[in-house]
C-alpha cells in the first residue's frame, strides 16, 4: 500500500513556471507534465505529485474573481484525492488570489500553499525551485495522527510560510517580496521547516469543505490624501454601479475633519452601500474610536477594518456582496474575522 503523501500542483501562470528558449532568448511557459525534468530534486521527496496547468498560462496582472472560482474548482473536484494543494502564481495579485481562495473556501481543513517566484525556475539564481520544493513539502505535512500541520490557505516565500489573508506584496525585486505585518509567520524554513503550531489555524474533524463560487466586484478603493477633492470624492463614491468602498485612510482610520467629506461618506451609506476603513500604514489598525477624525467616520456609518489588509478587505467585501446579504448583514460580517484574516 502506498502510503505517501499526494499533492496536486495547480500552475495559474507566472515567473516561476517559465523558462528561457535557448535560441531566442524569451521567457516561456514549461509544461508542468515535465516537471521532474526540470526540477529532478522532486524525486527525493518521496510524496506522489501530479499537476494542472492553466491554458493558457494566466500572468497575475489578469488574475481575477472568475480565475479565482476556477481554482476553487479544482480544489473542490479534487479534494478527496489530494493531502494538499500548491498553487504556483506570479507575484503581483498573488495576496488578493491567497485572501480570496481563504473566504471562497469554507472550513477547509487541507494545506492550500500559494507560491511562485522572482526569477524563472530555470534561472541561474532562481529562488523558484526552493519555494516550489518547499510549499510541496509543506503541503504534505502531517502531525503524529495523521492530520495536516497547515489546515489552511498560505503563502510561502523565502523561508517563510504566512497565512495567505495576511500577506502583502512588499517588494519588486526582493526574493523576501511578501510580508505579513499584522499577524506571526507560521513556519520558517531552514534547515528544517519549523512550525510555530499556536498560529496555525487548529484542524477540527468531521468538517466538510464547502466551496462558493459568487463574488461581485463593483466594488472601488480609494486612498486618502493632502488635498483631495470634494467633486472628485463625490463623483467617485456616488457611482450608482458602486456597492462598496474600501477607504484607504490616515493612521488609526483618521480622515479630515471636512463637512463635505462626512456627507459625501452619510449619503453613500444611507444608499446601501458598504464603506470599510483601513489604514494606508503598513502595519497596526484602525481605532476610529480613538480621535474626533476618526469617529467622524463611525457617525457616518463607515465600518472598521480593524487591521485587514487592503487585499483582504477587498476580497472579503466581493465575497460577501455576492451573496445578496441584507446590507447590515455584510456589515457585521465585514467587522469579524471569517478565516484569521482580521485579529479578534
Amino acid at each position: 500500500m502506498d502510503n505517501k503523501a499526494s499533492i496536486l500542483i495547480i500552475y495559474t501562470g507566472g515567473t516561476i513556471g517559465m523558462i528561457q528558449n535557448a535560441e531566442t532568448g524569451a521567457l516561456e511557459s514549461f509544461n508542468f507534465d515535465h516537471l521532474l525534468k526540470h526540477v529532478p530534486e522532486l524525486k527525493h521527496l518521496n510524496i506522489n505529485i501530479d499537476a494542472i496547468t492553466f491554458t493558457p498560462p494566466i500572468d497575475s496582472s489578469d488574475m481575477e474573481p472568475a480565475l479565482w472560482s476556477r481554482i476553487v474548482e479544482i480544489i473542490e473536484k479534487n479534494y478527496e484525492r489530494y493531502d494538499g494543494f500548491v498553487i504556483l502564481h506570479g507575484t503581483d495579485t498573488m495576496s488578493f488570489t491567497a485572501s480570496a481562495l481563504s473566504f471562497m473556501l469554507e472550513d477547509l481543513m487541507k494545506p492550500v500553499i500559494l507560491t511562485g517566484s522572482q526569477l524563472p525556475i530555470g534561472a541561474l539564481r532562481t529562488d523558484g525551485k526552493e519555494n516550489l520544493i518547499t510549499a510541496i513539502e509543506i503541503a504534505a505535512a502531517k502531525n503524529a495522527d495523521g492530520t495536516p500541520v497547515v489546515p489552511e490557505v498560505c503563502v510561502f516565500f523565502h523561508e517563510k510560510l504566512m497565512r495567505g489573508n495576511r500577506t502583502t506584496k512588499v517588494n519588486s525585486e526582493s526574493f523576501g517580496a511578501f510580508h505579513s505585518n499584522n499577524y506571526p509567520l507560521l513556519a520558517m524554513a531552514g534547515t528544517d521547516i519549523q512550525f510555530y503550531t499556536r498560529n496555525i489555524r487548529k484542524y477540527i474533524p468531521g468538517l466538510k469543505l464547502k466551496a462558493h463560487h459568487e463574488y461581485n466586484s463593483n466594488i472601488i478603493i480609494f486612498s486618502l490624501f493632502p488635498g483631495i477633492q470634494k467633486e472628485v470624492v463625490e463623483r467617485l463614491i456616488g457611482e450608482k454601479d458602486v456597492k462598496g468602498i474600501i477607504f484607504r485612510t490616515y493612521g488609526a482610520g483618521n480622515a479630515p475633519q471636512k463637512k463635505w467629506l462626512v456627507d459625501a461618506l452619510s449619503k453613500a451609506t444611507a444608499e446601501g452601500k458598504i464603506i470599510v476603513n483601513i489604514t494606508q500604514c503598513a502595519g497596526g489598525s484602525v481605532h476610529m474610536e480613538r480621535y474626533e477624525t476618526g469617529l467622524q467616520l463611525l457617525e457616518a456609518g463607515v465600518i472598521s477594518g480593524k487591521d485587514s489588509t487592503v487585499e483582504a478587505a477587498t476580497t472579503k467585501l466581493m465575497y460577501l456582496l455576492g451573496k445578496n446579504l441584507p446590507t447590515e448583514e455584510i456589515r457585521r460580517r465585514m467587522s469579524i474575522s471569517f478565516a484569521g484574516e482580521i485579529s479578534e
